[in-house]
């Protein structure tokens, strides 16, 4: 058993992963519970963000604010007196020195925070915080349309932040409790790791040993165990109200991305260099042609496996969001009820897609590794 062997791996492995995304993308900060509408004021130099009257710009700030990063958690909000109920996260940013508040400051986007005689603002228009003065004023360039302000460097604590290590100190908990129960019940797991033990078996069985091979796959199980279980418990935060979309964060899959192409050019052979530099078998002209090409391709492969896991994630999120949002709109019983019905389904649906998602990114990952660690044993049927 690959996790009674090495826990201590797997567990170091686990909160590296976990940890690595927290530094690109805590400046994504979007407030969207409110839809924003521009009216000229008296001079015509100011912005004002008006609250939705309708019902449809409602919904439509509601999908966003759970689908997007913000700096708070925002549960409910009272439609008559605009309050809103949750509780807000630090704000930790570095201008001239650093800077720690409350995101409360901000009150949800709509006011400007002070900190040690500085003043920030959060911009609705990218969600970054940006630093102005005493009337949060941000100048735009007139060119580009790019604000002008400085923009301090974030390292705020956002709900994705927090998603991120819960999921890694979960993994923490869960696999340590299942390492210590091999060792106490002679190899036999207990309490809740009876659950995982099947997942960290077929993983191991289906997925590593067929596309890697019994020489090399202990090597990469650690990444394995831990790239499947954190995308899957960030996926199941996904299906929470709490408005968490870590991997339907661009950020965060093009990490997880970029580390299975650490992993796969670091550790592959000669003779995976050999295929695509020099590809045997082939006349040399076309090796000249091929070359470019399966260079290519190895920037590829971790492209696609973070447009994979962002698009479906992302795009299942707003199709379920939608489809709820269409119960407030129809006012009738029946398209109620159907719209109610159909959201049931896909949530269920969306269960199965954070199992196959994370099963996707492991089994993809696997293959790309066993690309890399292949034998050469090809190139002499390839003259014949």
């Amino acid at each position: 058993m690959v996790i009674s062997n090495k826990p201590l791996r797997f567990i170091l492995t686990a909160a590296f992963v976990a940890c690595l995304p927290l530094m690109s993308f805590s400046n994504v900060e979007k407030d969207s519970a409110h839809v924003q509408t521009e009216e000229a004021h008296a001079a015509g130099a100011e912005e004002h963000h008006a609250e939705p009257t309708d019902v449809k710009s409602k919904i439509k700030g509601f999908i966003k604010h759970h689908v997007l990063d913000s700096h708070d958690f925002t549960l409910t909000q009272d439609d008559e007196t605009g309050k809103h109920y949750g509780f807000p996260l630090p704000v930790i940013i570095w201008d001239n020195g650093l800077h720690v508040f409350s995101s409360s400051k901000f009150n949800h986007g709509h006011a400007v925070a002070e900190s040690n005689g500085n003043y920030y603002v959060i911009n609705h228009h990218d969600g970054k915080i940006y630093r102005t003065d005493a009337s949060g004023e941000i100048t735009e360039d007139e060119k580009s349309g790019h604000p002008t302000n400085v923009r301090p460097i974030d390292f705020s604590i956002t709900k994705t932040v927090v998603s991120i290590l819960a999921a890694a100190l979960l993994m923490f908990w869960l696999f340590t409790s299942l390492a210590k129960s091999y060792g106490k019940n002679g190899g036999i797991a207990s309490g809740v790791g009876r659950i995982f033990e099947p997942l960290v078996v077929y993983i191991r069985d289906e997925v590593a040993i067929p596309n890697i091979g019994e020489k090399h796959y202990k090597k990469y199980m650690s990444y394995l165990l831990t790239i499947f279980f954190f995308v899957l418990f960030l996926n199941i935060f996904g299906l929470t109200p709490l408005g968490i979309n870590a991997t339907g964060n661009l950020t965060i899959t093009f990490s997880l991305a970029i580390l299975t192409f650490l992993i796969t050019n670091l550790t592959a052979n000669k003779n995976y260099w050999g295929h695509i530099f020099w590809m045997p078998g082939v006349p040399k002209p076309m090796r000249i042609i091929l070359a470019p090409i399966e260079l290519l391709g190895v920037f590829i492969k971790p492209f696609s496996l973070m447009i994979r896991l962002y698009a479906n994630i992302f795009a299942g999120h707003i199709v379920l969001m939608s489809i709820i949002g269409l119960m407030f709109i129809f006012k009738s019983w029946i398209g109620s009820s159907l719209s109610f019905g159909l959201s049931f389904v896909l949530s269920i649906l969306e269960i199965l897609v954070a199992f196959l998602q994370a099963y996707i990114f492991t089994m993809l990952s696997a293959l790309y590794f066993g690309s890399a660690v292949e034998e050469h044993h090809h190139e002499e049927e390839a003259h014949h």
